[in-house]
């Protein structure tokens, strides 16, 4: 029986549909996606690092976020691609630790830079003429080394927990990438330690990071219904209003995914989400932060005409 145990080495990503004549349809149109997104972001971060009066600590933490996004659509866009023209759709175990590594990493990132960014416009609306000293680039260094180095750690404590498992009753995980959730539900090791770190962990980022943003643009709000000048309204409204669609898409998602009560969503309801906050959200994050921001439509203007 422990033989048996350690066969299952490789398994079956099922992806989004198994109708055979959405598949290159389906290729297609994520291909187009992960496109715009890796030009979307890349771009941002490009756009930031070549023009001098981008390098403040705003557009310092929109880049960091950036490369955040982008790393977590290439976790898993490019593996879902080869696996719809793949027929067998196999991915090795190995492969499906790295690939949810690094996905884990970057989405636990992109929590604590919503934090900072968060941290960033309370600053600078409700202290404005303490700003340079608050926001110092030594300050903004030390916030986007934090969070990345706490993305990469978090996903290690899942890992190793996920390496006591072991699987022999199906090597079919109905799902488009190595999520967690699907995994524990074809372990013959009795997942519920796993199940509970991972509720455990993603309840108390989830809920620390939350509330740190809910409380800090709750007194940016405050703070500009103060302001007298319309043009200081609009304009602070314009990018707090751009930071606070980006934070409840992510959040809402990974709410209804990972600490929903009961038993969770559906398989169906499991790859909506995923869809969402893997794919979706990085394509929508440089739009929605980029086309509401006046010094980077400038920039960009700037680049096209040169």
């Amino acid at each position: 029986m422990e033989i048996n145990k350690t066969l299952v080495t490789a398994f079956v990503l099922t992806g989004l549909t198994d109708r055979p004549e959405l598949q290159v349809p389906l290729f297609l149109v994520f291909l187009v996606i992960y496109l715009i997104t890796m030009l979307g972001n890349l771009g941002l971060i490009a756009l930031i690092w070549k023009e001098p009066y981008l390098h403040t600590p705003m557009y310092l933490f929109l880049g960091s976020l950036a490369f955040a996004d982008a790393c977590t659509s290439s976790s898993v866009t490019p593996r879902m691609l080869v696996n719809i023209l793949d027929k067998s759709q196999m991915i090795s175990l190995f492969e499906c630790m790295v690939q949810y590594y690094f996905f884990g990493s970057s989405a636990t990132t992109e929590c604590f830079l919503l934090v900072v960014m968060a941290y960033d416009r309370y600053v600078a609306i409700c202290n404005p003429l303490l700003y340079p000293v608050m926001m110092s680039h030594r300050l903004c260094t030390w916030f986007i080394s934090i969070s990345y180095v706490i993305g990469f750690l978090h996903p290690i404590i899942h890992i190793g927990l996920l390496c006591k498992l072991t699987f022999c009753r199906s090597n079919i995980i109905h799902h488009f990438y190595c999520e967690i959730l699907p995994l524990f539900t074809i372990s013959c090791t009795d997942p519920s330690i796993n199940a509970l770190v991972v509720f455990i962990f993603s309840s108390f980022i989830q809920a620390f990071t939350f509330m740190t943003i809910l409380v800090s643009y709750t007194c940016v709000l405050f703070a500009i219904l103060k302001k007298k000048p319309e043009r200081g309204k609009s304009k602070a409204f314009s990018t707090c209003s751009a930071h606070l669609l980006s934070v409840s898409l992510f959040y809402g998602t990974l709410f209804f995914m990972y600490v929903r009560p009961g038993s969770g969503p559906d398989k169906y309801q499991n790859k909506m989400y995923s869809l969402f906050y893997t794919i979706i959200i990085p394509l929508l994050n440089p739009f929605i932060y980029s086309l509401r921001n006046k010094e980077v439509l400038g920039a960009l203007r700037k680049v096209v005409k040169k």
